[in-house]
């Protein structure tokens, strides 16, 4: 039987709006970041999806969030965090190298490439492999949701493409060997 991970990214914060680089380091929700997270619960509650289990990245971002999105009870893990940036967390974006990182951040205390797609991999299947586990949903960041679906490009029924917005959805299968994005929904967030 397949599963469903509905993988959401954090609403809008504040060094979004400053262009600050953020991974670790953390900043509240602008007020557009908690509408969003509004449109999410909506769009969930009108298309009457329920989830049987919810789990959260530790940063105060995605707590809010999905604190927003559900009020059931959910889990955090330091498993879904952001790329850690190291001695760039916080400053201006426009010092971020292009893209792909790969091993840039190493040598600066934060983490490779490889290393946070193997963390998101690690604990979203861990989190899936439960036998309870059937409608799932997990928020997390642009990056690291990012790097777990280039993760499983060949399984993919659609591509991931860049410069996702605040609050996009990720619908994503399971089969318990594989994930496979599905769908990815924003219609929630036109007109913002």
């Amino acid at each position: 039987m397949e599963k469903v991970l509905y993988l959401v990214r954090h609403g809008q914060t504040l060094f979004n709006v400053q262009h600050k680089i953020q991974g670790w380091c953390d900043s509240p929700l602008t007020d557009l970041g908690i509408e969003q997270a509004k449109r999410v619960k909506n769009y969930f509650d009108s298309h009457d999806i329920c989830f049987d289990h919810a789990y959260s990245s530790t940063s105060e971002r995605c707590c809010d969030t999905i604190q927003i999105i559900t009020d059931m009870p959910y889990k955090r893990l330091k498993g879904l965090k952001e790329f850690n940036f190291g001695v760039f967390e916080g400053k201006d974006e426009c010092l971020n190298p292009p893209h792909p990182y790969n091993d840039f951040f190493k040598q600066f205390s934060g983490e490779s490439q490889d290393e946070v797609q193997q963390r998101m991999v690690d604990t979203l299947t861990a989190i899936m492999s439960k036998e309870d586990h059937h409608v799932v949903l997990a928020v997390s960041h642009g990056g690291a949701c990012a790097n777990f679906i280039r993760a499983f490009e060949k399984s993919n029924v659609i591509n991931y493409r860049k410069g996702i917005k605040n609050c996009t959805i990720f619908k994503i299968m399971y089969n318990g060997n594989d994930f496979s994005l599905v769908e990815i929904i924003e219609e929630h967030l036109e007109g913002l």
